[in-house]
């Protein structure tokens, strides 16, 4: 985990992607890679979700792919097989958690409250996904749970241009999730030019 923790740390901003269709995952893994974001969660609100992990993964086997939004164990296994590095889950379902665990992949499930975070602890995870961010309190409920609890966050939702560096700027944070740099019109259009822009952009926000 200390590898993907730091891996996370170096990225800072991951992309969040439903991608509806899976031929253009590979042009849109090379947009984010040229451009200073060499990662991505894939989310399942799409059905070609596990082929477009599968189809990044195939073209740039060296970045760093997700599998977000997994609700179910048959998930996690779609997602294994499309060879990615890491589960993202929007809640902490113990179910699923285990099977990961079963599974030895990593899991970053998601919580906003205390009692979530001890039960992801008791769980022996120390990595978690704050979700929704802003909904949940935002940063200043991310500092009252990282005045207590010794784990990292990946805040999401609701994390923008404006309040991103906000969000890193605590030190428990290791990386924001946001989709502001992949809106789906632009992914739809084969906007490229347009994404190559936005992501380039991510990189003078957090500099």
């Amino acid at each position: 985990m200390k590898n993907l923790n730091q891996k996370l740390s170096e990225i800072k901003v991951i992309p969040v992607i439903a991608i509806k269709d899976a031929s253009k995952a590979v042009k849109l893994a090379q947009v984010l890679i040229e451009n200073g974001l060499p990662c991505a969660e894939i989310t399942f609100r799409t059905e070609q979700a596990a082929l477009a992990m599968k189809n990044m993964r195939a073209a740039y086997p060296e970045m760093l792919i997700a599998a977000g939004t997994v609700l179910t164990s048959q998930q996690v296994d779609q997602a294994i097989d499309a060879g990615v590095d890491f589960i993202v889950s929007p809640g902490f379902n113990p179910t699923t958690v285990a099977y990961c665990q079963q599974r030895n992949i990593v899991i970053i499930p998601g919580v906003n409250n205390p009692s979530l975070v001890e039960q992801a602890m008791a769980m022996g995870l120390h990595t978690l996904k704050f979700f929704p961010a802003e909904a949940s309190g935002g940063t200043s409920m991310l500092k009252a749970l990282s005045a207590v609890y010794p784990v990292k966050f990946m805040p999401t939702g609701g994390v923008n241009p404006k309040n991103v560096k906000d969000y890193l700027s605590i030190s428990s944070v290791l990386a924001c999730g946001g989709t502001w740099m992949v809106p789906n019109d632009l992914i739809d259009n084969e906007q490229w030019d347009t994404l190559a822009q936005l992501v380039r952009d991510v990189a003078g926000i957090i500099d």
